[in-house]
């Protein structure tokens, strides 16, 4: 029996792809696969209940034991397992692995085809502890290009939860597997996922005495390395544009520290202007059409707006202090920053309205706290924190209060939030006389689920990028 389904829409992110929602399986399909031993009694019933959200499994609060969940390989048209659909499957759930709320069942203890168009015989998946489960089918409809389906299935439910198909050029696979496990962490989380994003970092390379650092990008999970920048000038604290496919970065161009900004479409870089001694630490404001960045003089530093518009620039602070790692909160109404204003001789973080007005501290621990970075939720902030165990990786309330560590050790800077806030990347540096090597590190906001992202190099300075998709 042939499956009506809706006509395929073009992706809005992804250019020459088509995506098209796959139908519950039909009643009468279903009731076949019943009489063949593959439906449990009542399946029909459940199949055609209305899915919402109350398949969404709630990980608000404390730390939640992973929902277990069974991805068989993709296969090909005929059934059997095919390279492109390994490679899928296995991005796919390395991606639900890393959030730590998914836990991937072994499947050498899975039974062999699973077809992404026949509905799964139940009883196989729950005996393993199954919560739900993901099957898929890879077909090549024409030279260069491929047709990735899937269908996940809530096994309690005995129902369809999602299912889509993607038809792409082929070189797009990693990032259609990417898209599935974003599909998946929102149907059964009940919020966006992070899987489509990017991470703009520095490589560093070289000896530990004249470093390489260069400006470069990645696929969130350390895939598709790209350097941005040569190297010959020293690059630093590349930031996101939440809007445009465009970073704000430091360069060290004739010895003298300035912002810069780079087109990820041309390659394209410009010199937003000469300011001060040295112009450094940029951020973008929520809508992408403007700068906060520090500008240094005569020993202090203060923080500006620049308008990317108009070119104007409005200062926000004094420099008769150190103003420095400015971050809006996400609906643009306040900025944080780290100074040492109140004389104490430890930098902090303050709190002020987007205009600078009222300047209120919020950190009150014995130690420096610096490099703040505003959860796209507005209920956190992180921060790097030096006291006299060693630096560490920390978050608390916009207002201050509920400080707590998540991580610490010799070197650990620059925290960066994903587009959901549920998980923040950072840098560790070990000491020298132990390699003096530099990774970057992902932990989820509740302290647990640490993992290290792969890189070809030494790697600093990361920034989390808005979702492709």
């Amino acid at each position: 029996m042939t499956i009506r389904r809706p006509s395929p829409a073009h992706h809005p992110r992804v250019p020459g792809t088509l995506v098209e929602r796959l139908p519950p399986l039909s009643r009468r399909l279903m009731i076949g696969a019943g009489a063949a031993g593959l439906l449990l009694p009542g399946l029909a019933r459940a199949q055609n209940a209305a899915n919402g959200p109350s398949d969404a499994i709630n990980v608000s609060g404390a730390h939640n034991a992973p929902i277990p969940i069974a991805l068989p390989a993709f296969t090909d048209a005929s059934g059997n397992t095919s390279d492109i659909g390994a490679q899928i499957t296995q991005v796919v759930t390395s991606d639900l692995d890393h959030c730590g709320l998914f836990s991937a069942i072994d499947p050498t203890s899975f039974v062999p085809n699973s077809v992404v168009n026949s509905v799964p015989v139940w009883n196989n998946w729950s005996i393993l502890g199954a919560q739900a489960l993901v099957t898929g089918q890879v077909t090549s409809p024409g030279a260069g290009q491929i047709r990735v389906e899937y269908r996940l299935w809530g096994i309690s439910q005995q129902k369809q939860l999602q299912g889509t198909a993607y038809t792409t050029a082929s070189g797009n696979w990693r990032r259609i597997a990417h898209i599935i496990a974003d599909d998946i962490y929102q149907q059964m989380i009940g919020e966006k996922g992070y899987f489509d994003t990017r991470v703009a970092f520095i490589s560093v390379s070289g000896p530990p005495t004249s470093p390489i650092r260069r400006m470069a990008l990645m696929d969130y999970d350390g895939a598709n390395v790209r350097f941005l920048t040569s190297g010959r000038n020293m690059a630093l604290s590349p930031q996101f544009n939440p809007t445009r496919q465009q970073l704000a970065f430091v360069s060290f161009e004739n010895n003298r520290p300035q912002v810069y900004l780079f087109d990820l479409q041309t390659g394209a870089r410009t010199n937003i202007g000469s300011f001060g001694d040295m112009s450094f630490g940029p951020r973008f404001s929520p809508d992408g059409s403007a700068l906060l960045f520090s500008i240094s003089k005569g020993g202090g530093a203060m923080i500006v707006k620049y308008d990317l518009g108009s070119r104007r620039m409005t200062q926000l602070t004094d420099a008769n202090s150190i103003n420095v790692t400015p971050c809006y909160s996400p609906d643009g109404t306040k900025i944080v920053f780290n100074s040492d204003r109140d004389g104490s001789g430890d930098q902090q973080l303050f709190v002020m309205n987007a205009d600078g007005s009222n300047v209120q501290r919020i950190s009150y621990g014995h130690a420096r706290y610096a490099e703040p970075d505003w959860s796209p939720r507005g209920d956190a902030i992180a921060f790097t924190r030096l006291d006299s165990s060693g630096f560490g990786i920390g978050v608390m309330k916009p207002d201050g209060s509920g400080e707590r560590l998540l991580s610490q050790g010799y070197l650990e800077e620059g925290a960066t939030f994903c587009p959901n806030g549920r998980v923040i990347m950072f840098y560790r540096q070990s000491p020298l006389r132990v390699g003096n090597v530099s990774h970057l590190v992902t932990i989820g906001v509740d302290g647990f689920n640490e993992r290290i992202t792969p890189t070809p190099t030494n790697a600093e300075d990361p920034s989390w990028g808005p979702r492709l998709s």
